[in-house]
């Protein structure tokens, strides 16, 4: 009987874990001028309730999304200089966040260095479409501009923030062929 329950037990609790899955996912841009712009995430389920709870000022990073970058870009006036970065989210007031990096890795138990974390220029909104999981991506502003935008998406919250790359001197390779054949 006790292996039945025990077996029993096991049984529920991977059906649990099988039945939510969790997806490590990656995006990568290549700005104009051959920059890579490379977001690395965990997906993750919404959790309104814990959004509701942070309080203003506080920063959070739900599974600690990291952007990897090949070259240097700006946030407004910052140079953000190549390297991996933690993306955070910084509840600014009750109906207001933005985006801001963190040099290194940002974790609940260690106290970091707030003067070191470079704002992004951010837009937030509340839209109809809800993710039910974390979304990240980075895609063109738009128009002409030397923006990229990072998109936050996460149950109804859209959350955008914008580096600016350099003036292309040349064209990213172009990949998009290439990748429909299994070559990288």
């Amino acid at each position: 009987m006790k292996k039945a329950v025990f077996v029993g037990l096991v049984l529920l609790s991977t059906a649990g874990l099988i039945g939510h899955p969790h997806f490590n996912k990656r995006v990568i841009a290549i700005l104009p001028g051959g920059i890579e712009a490379i977001m690395s995430y965990r997906t993750v389920p919404v959790n309104d309730a814990h959004l509701e709870k942070v309080k203003t000022g506080d920063i959070v990073s739900p599974r600690g999304p990291r952007l990897t970058l090949t070259g240097e870009v700006m946030a407004g006036s910052v140079k953000v200089t190549s390297g991996t970065y933690t993306v955070g989210l910084l509840r600014r007031a009750d109906d207001n966040w933005s985006l801001v990096l963190s040099p290194g890795r940002l974790l609940k138990t260690v106290e970091f260095d707030r003067s070191k974390l470079i704002h992004l220029e951010s837009t937030y909104s509340m839209i109809k479409e809800h993710a039910a999981h974390i979304e990240i991506d980075i895609t063109p502003a738009p128009g002409k501009s030397r923006n990229a935008v990072i998109s936050f998406h996460f149950g109804q919250m859209l959350l955008e923030g914008i580096l600016t790359y350099p003036e292309a001197s040349v064209a990213p390779p172009d990949r998009t062929e290439d990748s429909f054949h299994g070559h990288p």
